[in-house]
């Protein structure tokens, strides 16, 4: 039972170290050479310690009833179908029982708060877009009257790239292109679905301060990875120029929305104007570490299930 404790565990590690260690890890320099595998590393790092805190009281709660976990994991199962409830187990047993199905639902709940207020969100940006805006065939875009430097996405099934009539006069041909790809590569990419499951993690726990480091890192990662997207059709100083431009602009858009200059501007922007040296292995680690970190409450979550099948 001690091993599949320290399975369980072991995710949670990351988040035992603190904010101080999310934050040396979000201004780490190889993250910035490579966001992909940056972002698969917090991804990671988030879903293990959600599986490993539910994981980790499960393995608690069921030691009285057999000494390896997926055999106790079933002997509660039987009970509980053949009317014995939660025999066996004591209160320590039970506060552990409670706290993985408390913290399930807690998380459950959170996700899908924050999702219904993503889609309401969306749903009210696209209408006011449709509204207040002219679309123009020849970018595909929907162009606000308004002076300001504003360019964003609204993402979704039916997904709105909006600029203002400010963005067009100030900026050449050249740039308008790189901006229309970053935003192009928002809606590609499906990184509104990326960001949303750390939105709902810093909503379900406010108190964390690494739950909060975890979506602003994300956030930029989110902006490096368009902006190689549009670097490598339009090259790396028309980008940078643009992001200077578009950096004047004021209050960004919402929740549900990507812009071009809403995250990490001076970070995008060495990076764009640096040397960036290629690595095979940096990302190599990071992809390592995160299947790591995962396999352990994934093995915990699913031993029941294949003890059952084999």
């Amino acid at each position: 039972m001690i091993a599949w404790l320290i399975a369980a565990g072991i995710a949670l590690l990351p988040l035992a170290l603190g904010d101080q260690a999310a934050r040396r890890l979000a201004g780490a320099a190889w993250t910035h050479r490579c966001p992909r595998a940056a972002l698969a590393l917090w991804q990671a790092i988030g879903v293990a310690a959600g599986l490993g805190a539910v994981g980790l009281g499960l393995v608690a709660a069921v030691a009285p009833l057999a000494a390896v976990f997926p055999h106790g994991a079933h002997t509660l199962a039987r009970q509980i179908v053949s009317g014995h409830g939660l025999d066996g187990l004591g209160p320590m047993h039970l506060l552990a029982l409670t706290w993985s199905a408390g913290l399930m639902s807690w998380l459950l709940i959170h996700t899908v708060r924050t999702t219904t207020k993503t889609i309401r969100e969306r749903r009210r940006q696209r209408l006011l877009v449709d509204v207040v805006a002219d679309h123009s065939p020849a970018h595909d875009v929907y162009v606000l009257p308004v002076a300001e430097h504003v360019a964003y996405c609204v993402p979704g099934r039916h997904r709105r790239i909006v600029l203002s009539q400010g963005t067009l006069d100030s900026l050449t041909g050249q740039e308008l292109q790189t901006v229309l790809e970053h935003e192009r590569a928002h809606a590609r990419g499906h990184h509104d679905l990326a960001l949303l499951p750390f939105v709902a993690l810093e909503h379900a726990f406010p108190w964390l301060a690494c739950a909060r480091t975890a979506r602003q890192t994300v956030a930029v990662l989110l902006e490096m990875i368009a902006d190689d997207h549009a670097s490598r059709a339009h090259g790396e100083l028309p980008l940078a120029r643009a992001l200077v431009r578009m950096a004047t602009c004021g209050p960004g858009p919402g929740l549900a929305s990507f812009g071009l200059a809403d995250a990490g501007v001076v970070e995008r922007l060495q990076r764009l104007l640096g040397e960036r040296r290629q690595s095979h292995w940096v990302p190599a680690a990071a992809y390592s570490a995160a299947g790591l970190l995962l396999s352990g409450p994934v093995a915990v979550l699913i031993a029941p299930v294949v003890c059952i099948t084999v």
